[in-house]
């Protein structure tokens, strides 16, 4: 696996999941970590928080298709359990964006290739109600220099609305791994 190919933006559909603390267990329930590959974990993502609540986000037909994913503070703590990226990934998460992470998973996901951008709570809370307010609205997480990054959607109104915060994002871009059996172009 290489990566010499780097990302600078990712854009796709949001799809919010409040609250914080939100840990690995919950992302994906220990009773899936006996697979022998990561191949199935996307449909089991926050497998017991879809069956408590039929309104969880990855239950919305809305939300389906979705690629960044806009969280509060500390997801991704407890455990250091590597499946909860690979869960998120074969999702079809390609971006977090939320106050902090665990340091293990923020770690994880890097290696796959997943940036998690850190932003205030002020533009989490705004970019989550964005995203519940118009679902198939676009998200752009856009690198533009070293530590600065833009989160852009277009609301349903045709209105064109920007906010620019800091982020850590790494120099030069993310890393996308690709393999010779299956390349990945940068978007």
């Amino acid at each position: 696996m290489t990566t010499d190919c780097k990302r600078t933006r990712i854009a796709g559909l949001g799809i919010p999941v409040t609250g914080n603390d939100i840990d690995t267990d919950r992302i994906i329930p220990a009773r899936f970590l006996k697979e022998v590959t990561f191949e199935t974990m996307g449909e089991h993502a926050f497998e017991d928080a879809k069956k408590q609540n039929p309104e969880h986000p990855f239950n919305s037909p809305a939300c389906q298709g979705a690629s960044v994913l806009v969280v509060g503070q500390n997801f991704g703590c407890g455990s250091s359990r590597e499946h909860a990226p690979q869960a998120l990934m074969r999702w079809g998460i390609r971006a977090l964006v939320g106050g902090s992470f665990g340091e293990i998973f923020f770690g994880n996901c890097v290696m796959l290739g997943i940036p998690c951008l850190v932003a205030s709570q002020a533009d989490i809370e705004w970019l989550q109600r964005e995203i519940g307010r118009a679902p198939q609205t676009p998200v752009t997480v856009r690198g533009r220099r070293l530590l600065t990054a833009r989160l852009i959607t277009q609301p349903v109104r045709s209105t064109y609305r920007a906010r620019t915060t800091g982020f850590d994002l790494p120099p030069g871009g993310v890393p996308w791994p690709t393999t010779s059996s299956s390349p990945q172009t940068p978007t």
